[in-house]
């Protein structure tokens, strides 16, 4: 059973950083894809950015030259360092992999931005 557990949100104020980590289990993690989401209150969830299995990246617009995905496979690992946080960046963040035809998520951490 494929298992994912995001860690690392809070509050902080705009212009701050936060660092959000997701450690998988039950999967051979460096073969996948992996990537985050981001639903804010009253909105549809949203993809943020996504890391190949060989390490390519690509993000929506809106975060681009703030946020950046990497991943350790060592620690089974894929992280979002998020920079210069607006208030409109304020969400649950959920990282997703698919595997088998199957998309597995993590409960998600809320991330929170006062102005």
């Amino acid at each position: 059973q494929v298992q994912l557990v995001e860690s690392g949100g809070g509050l902080v104020q705009s212009g701050r950083s936060l660092r959000l980590s997701c450690v998988v289990s039950g999967s051979i993690f460096p073969l996948y894809a992996m990537a985050w989401y981001r639903q804010a209150p009253g909105n549809q969830r949203e993809w943020v950015a996504e890391i190949t299995s060989g390490g390519s990246t690509e993000y929506v617009d809106s975060v681009k030259g703030r946020f950046t995905i990497s991943r350790d496979n060592a620690k089974n690992t894929v992280y979002l360092q998020m920079n210069s946080l607006k208030p409109e960046d304020t969400a649950v963040y959920f990282c997703k992999t698919r595997q088998g035809g199957m998309d597995f998520w993590g409960k998600g951490t809320l991330v929170t931005v006062s102005s």
